[in-house]
């Protein structure tokens, strides 16, 4: 919706990570760094970990986009607590190897087969493991045997493990991983964003999909920005889309600090309303349409309370939330068959079902859910297609 109003060929702030969109801070260039040493090294490991949307999964993109594949054969594991012998078999599996079958001697026999025909093929080996934090310390010592495979002096595999920081500590923390720790060559965690990179961050996307400075950010807009998401890449690029989208709903030629706030506002006063669904991009899953919030999950005294997501400024400074989104009467009209069927189900649920009957009440919820969806998604369609829902859009709240 905010691309085709402001002009723009693509969503320049998708959660979804595109190295198309890399850019050099100061932290993701000295990470570049020792992964540019460490592949000139040809030998051992090189850990890189950051926080939760700190640019990790972006990082290995960038790297594999500028890597020579001809020279270099890369196999990329996404860790999701991979046992020892699982992660064997997907390490045989990148290059190559049948592993149906083998034993763990066999396996590892194939595995130095397969490292070895690549290096006669005159390309080298990298491992590039995601998420290490979930790997168990078992599977991280198979990581080392492998270390070892050799031919003529020189390694046949290295390996990149990226994690969250409770990987580094664990690293440090466990005596079983000492020999491990002394094959580490390169150790580099990733930083937020300094408030001085947020404003060339997000000049840098915005060009990248045609932006000619509308809307225009003020200088004070990227500070609350900053302020807002602590410079984690994924948290900005989130309130940043929702910022746009704000802009092109209220039809805004500038962005500030108040326009930041109003959004941070409204975020944090969501409610799964109506309002709210037609609001967030439209999109449809497996179990109906997203964009209704999900119930806040449950917090015992014992836990603490999660972090929130984006700092809200305190509600005196916080603008008033926007009225709910009234539909058109030709729309209501073509709602009426789906709202009185709901209604109907409805009304009979609200009475006291006898045994006999609730076969015939559940086959009755069924209908309702399946009528509350129609209503959600021809809504959704109304706001998405018709050009008059821009319009109803823009006067909500004025």
């Amino acid at each position: 919706m905010y691309d085709d109003h402001y002009g723009l060929t693509g969503r320049p702030f998708q959660l979804t990570p595109d190295p198309r969109f890399w850019f050099d801070t100061a932290t993701h260039r000295k990470a570049m760094a020792y992964l540019g040493y460490g592949l000139a090294q040809g030998e051992g490991f090189i850990v890189i970990t950051g926080d939760v949307g700190a640019g990790k999964t972006t990082l290995v993109g960038h790297l594999m986009a500028t890597v020579d594949r001809e020279r270099l054969n890369i196999i990329k594991i996404v860790s999701t607590q991979i046992e020892a012998d699982d992660l064997l078999r997907l390490v045989a599996g990148g290059l190559e190897v049948e592993s149906d079958g083998l034993t763990k001697a066999q396996l590892l026999t194939a595995i130095e087969r397969g490292l070895h025909a690549t290096a006669r093929a005159g390309r080298r080996t990298l491992l590039i493991v995601d998420e290490s934090q979930a790997l168990p310390v078992s599977s991280l010592e198979e990581l080392r045997m492998l270390s070892n495979f050799q031919a003529g002096g020189h390694a046949l595999l290295q390996i990149f493990l990226l994690g969250q920081p409770e990987f580094r500590e664990r690293l440090h923390g466990s005596d079983r991983l000492e020999q491990l720790r002394q094959r580490v060559i390169a150790m580099h965690h990733l930083d937020p964003m300094g408030a001085d990179e947020v404003e060339p961050y997000m000049v840098h996307r915005l060009s990248l999909v045609g932006w000619q400075d509308n809307p225009h950010f003020t200088p004070d807009a990227f500070r609350a920005l900053h302020d807002a998401t602590d410079g984690v890449p994924r948290r900005l690029n989130q309130l940043a889309g929702r910022v746009l989208l704000y802009g092109a709903i209220e039809q805004l030629q500038t962005i500030d600090r108040d326009v930041i706030d109003t959004v941070l506002a409204d975020i944090a006063n969501d409610t799964p309303s109506m309002a709210h669904a037609v609001i967030q991009p439209a999109a449809v899953a497996d179990n109906g349409p997203v964009g209704l919030p999900e119930a806040p999950p449950e917090v015992s005294d014992d836990e603490p309370a999660p972090r929130p997501l984006f700092h809200t400024p305190p509600p005196s400074e916080a603008r008033p939330i926007r009225a709910p989104l009234f539909v058109e009467p030709e729309q209501v009209a073509e709602l009426e068959p789906e709202a009185e069927q709901v209604a109907e189900v409805a009304e009979v649920a609200a009475k006291p079902a006898p045994a006999d009957r609730i076969s015939a009440l559940e086959a009755r919820i069924e209908e309702q859910e399946e009528a509350l969806r129609r209503v959600l998604t021809l809504l959704v369609d109304w706001v998405e297609h018709d050009p008059r829902a821009a319009a109803a859009l823009a006067s909500v709240g004025r």
